[in-house]
């Protein structure tokens, strides 16, 4: 990381981060969370995010590639249920996929995602709990519940590690904490 890029401080379970910032828009910079390859903050995520979720209200865990397959690794270990990734890129082994369109705030063009025809049988007439690293505009979120509706799955919570933006609108939402958004004037 560039040694005069500007961090922002992140503490979850007692483990501390220094998140850069990026402009991911003209004007508007956010803190980006990457927790591949960091096994203490996903272990310590997963753990907090296992004890806040209810565990009779969720029976798969749902998430979006890539970034948060980590924490839904672990937080199925912990929690012990299932996890699902839904893909942004089809491959033919995934036979009769699923999918819904989505447009990320960290790449700011559409992308599909798709449930691979394997985890079809898993998700329908299930309870499913979305999860993701970092939610801020509810693109993905919203892409992830198409794709549980076409499957016949209720999406019955949705949690991150960090919720972004406006706070109010993640009301309901399960979240370690809350990441603001820089926007220059």
């Amino acid at each position: 990381m560039s040694e005069t890029r500007k961090t922002h401080a992140v503490t979850v379970a007692g483990v501390t981060r220094q998140l850069p910032l990026f402009e991911v828009a003209p004007g508007v910079t956010i803190a980006i969370l990457n927790i591949l390859g960091d096994t203490e903050f996903v272990q310590a995520a997963a753990g907090e995010l296992a004890a806040r979720l209810p565990g009779d209200a969720y029976d798969v865990l749902v998430t979006a590639e890539a970034k948060s397959i980590p924490l839904a690794h672990a937080l199925s270990v912990a929690a012990r249920k299932p996890y699902v990734v839904l893909r942004k890129i089809y491959k033919p082994y995934m036979g009769a996929a699923i999918s819904a369109e989505t447009v990320s705030i960290t790449t700011g063009i559409p992308q599909t995602l798709y449930l691979d025809e394997k985890d079809h049988a898993l998700l329908k007439g299930k309870r499913a709990a979305l999860v993701d690293d970092v939610v801020s505009t509810g693109s993905t979120q919203k892409g992830m519940r198409a794709v549980m509706e076409k499957a016949g799955a209720q999406v019955t919570l949705e949690a991150a590690i960090f919720t972004e933006g406006d706070p109010e609108t993640w009301q309901g939402f399960i979240a370690l904490g809350h990441l603001p958004v820089w926007l220059e004037s």
